[in-house]
């Protein structure tokens, strides 16, 4: 198979551009650890450059009528559904999620997002508010500005379009960082977004690493605000580095997700979805179900098929339409994720399965890690900490009082699920867990419209649907005197 072109330059003001110093970094493939392209590095200086642009461009895309805004990022997901196999093989390669995924979910969520919010721009309505008798008190939503994001490594181009999307919809300009493992996909973005019209400025890419041009665009005074989806940690970071102009702060950060089996739930789509929730993209999502908290009645049926499941899971090239894991996407990754399995043995963790690279010869070279799975006490390292890998921890439970504790029990709160047949029982238990979503007999779940978001360690503030819009505007609160009279304050 050919490999596919790569964009390797900033986009700036819809041009490919070199860094200013000519600084580059290595972007490599997981799957062999062979380097794939020297991708420009954004500094301070090229930072400055973009928000220049974007500042410029703001005004004339603030205008631009809602319909012609939506038209444009409609074009955008038509030219990335006819780039799809292309698309996919870059993420793939970049990222180590496996091509049967990259094709036929990431690019297609990523177009079914783009065309949801193409039909957003004219939807973002204003409000009357019943005042006072004469007088018309209007309020409109009006975009925040220049909005700087901050995209992760795990999916990236999916969550170039969780953030683009809204920002672009609600009349935004947009300068945005990706991480420096796997910018390759959103360069390719910027190439089909330039080529559908967008004008100059509007959308802009500096990848980068986050401690310069990330620090450096969380701190910048011309940002109205900053997007994030990370780390706990860097997410502190970049709040205290946004209080030089107080810009408005959205973060989506960790999670230690609760993945609830009670002695009802029906076993065969419990074992197969608690493996999507965990397994899927090698564990490196946001919404993993990395905590399976089992009711003892029924632990040692589930746990039995559930390891017989996870072993059986396909590893290799992630480029293969039949591999179902692929490496993880770094060498650094990998040694943290395996680093857990020794803490969860010197605090007294049983591994049950994997734990360790898988033997064959042909995937050495890799960032690969064998499915894993634990059992830890809940208040362990393994259970408290988030792994990010295929790698999940297993305790057990006796009653719905204890579980809900036991759920609770973490400073994350982004997703948890449930498995139950018992109505009542499902609603109560998802009123009160501590999660900004949760799911009931299934897990991962969403869509371009439903809030994506968490609290606690998690974050605040949400991406997808009408809530997002909010987030990437402002309410503008207009009074107009029609025929009251008012009554003269200082008569003389």
């Amino acid at each position: 198979m050919t490999q596919p072109k790569f964009q390797t330059q900033l986009f700036i003001n819809n041009e490919f551009v070199d860094a200013l110093d000519g600084g580059t970094f290595d972007v490599f493939n997981p799957y062999d650890n062979s380097l794939l392209a020297k991708v420009s590095q954004a500094k301070a200086a090229d930072v400055d450059r973009a928000v220049t642009a974007a500042r410029a461009a703001f005004p004339a895309w603030a205008a631009m009528s809602p319909s012609d805004r939506g038209h444009l990022i409609g074009k955008l997901a038509d030219a990335i559904e006819k780039d799809r196999d292309n698309l996919a093989e870059i993420e793939t390669l970049d990222t180590g999620h496996p091509i049967r995924d990259t094709r036929n979910l990431d690019v297609m969520r990523t177009v079914a997002t783009f065309r949801y919010f193409a039909g957003m721009p004219d939807k973002n309505e204003g409000t009357v508010i019943p005042v006072e008798t004469g007088f018309l008190n209007y309020v409109t939503r009006v975009p925040v500005g220049v909005v700087g994001q901050i995209v992760p490594w795990n999916f990236p181009l999916m969550f170039t379009s969780w953030k683009l999307g809204p920002a672009l919809a609600a009349g935004n300009t947009v300068v945005m960082k990706q991480a420096e493992l796997t910018p390759l996909s959103t360069l390719r973005i910027a190439e089909l977004a330039r080529s559908v019209g967008f004008p100059p400025g509007v959308i802009n890419i500096v990848p980068g690493f986050g401690h310069i041009a990330g620090q450096h665009l969380a701190e910048h005074k011309d940002v109205n605000k900053i997007s994030f989806t990370g780390s706990t940690i860097t997410g502190r970071r970049i709040v205290e580095a946004s209080a030089g102009n107080l810009k408005r702060v959205q973060l989506e950060l960790g999670v230690k997700g609760a993945n609830i089996l009670f002695e009802d739930a029906n076993m065969f789509a419990a074992v197969n979805g608690s493996a999507f929730a965990i397994f899927h993209n090698q564990g490196q999502a946001c919404i993993a179900g990395s905590r399976l908290l089992l009711h003892e009645k029924i632990a040692d049926e589930f746990l039995e098929k559930f390891l017989k499941l996870a072993a059986s899971i396909k590893l290799g090239n992630p480029m293969d339409p039949t591999t179902e894991m692929g490496p993880l996407t770094s060498k650094m990754h990998q040694e943290r994720v395996l680093s857990y399995c020794k803490v969860a043995q010197e605090q007294g963790g049983e591994i049950l399965l994997g734990g360790k690279p898988p033997p064959n010869a042909d995937l050495q070279k890799g960032c690969f890690v064998e499915p894993t799975v634990v059992r830890a006490k809940v208040t362990d390292r393994v259970s408290q900490e988030e792994v990010f890998g295929p790698f999940v921890v297993v305790s057990t439970f006796k009653n719905d009082e204890e579980v809900l504790d036991m759920a609770n029990n973490t400073s994350y709160g982004l997703g948890g699920g449930l498995w139950t047949n018992n109505l009542q029982r499902a609603h109560s238990m998802a009123r009160h867990m501590d999660a900004g979503m949760v799911w009931i007999n299934c897990y991962k779940r969403f869509h371009p419209g439903s809030p994506f978001g968490g609290i606690k360690d998690s974050g605040y503030g949400r991406e997808m649907g009408h809530f997002a819009m909010h987030e990437y505007t402002e309410p503008k609160s207009v009074w107009v005197n029609v025929d009251a009279k008012i009554p003269v304050f200082y008569p003389r």
